[in-house]
């Protein structure tokens, strides 16, 4: 595995990850739903997670791939926390629109 991911530039991780980070950040500016807003979220964090295992494989380091773990850990939580704040704000709201959300500030 480690020759395969060798094999390809870096140049070439760097792109695909900034690609697949960039689309994360327009999904989040973008969408006006909560649950496509916390998929994009997540497609930010692998994209920095798939990154985070290259630099450590080119370099020879193990602590880049280490600290992925602690990444997951955290995306893992995000998606409970979330899921959790999500089905309150629809049982309280009826969707999951994210401008009806000013609705409960008052």
């Amino acid at each position: 595995m480690f020759e395969t991911i060798q094999s390809v530039p870096l140049n070439h991780y760097i792109l695909f990850c900034s690609l697949i980070f960039t689309i994360g950040v327009i999904g989040v500016l973008t969408r006006r739903n909560v649950i496509v807003i916390m998929m994009s979220i997540e497609l930010m964090l692998n994209s920095v997670n798939l990154l985070l295992v290259v630099f450590s494989v080119f370099f020879g380091d193990a602590s880049g791939q280490v600290f992925v773990f602690f990444v997951m850990a955290l995306a893992a939580a995000e998606v409970a926390v979330g899921l959790a704040i999500i089905m309150m704000v629809y049982r309280n709201t009826r969707s999951i629109d994210i401008d009806i959300l000013n609705r409960l500030r008052w």
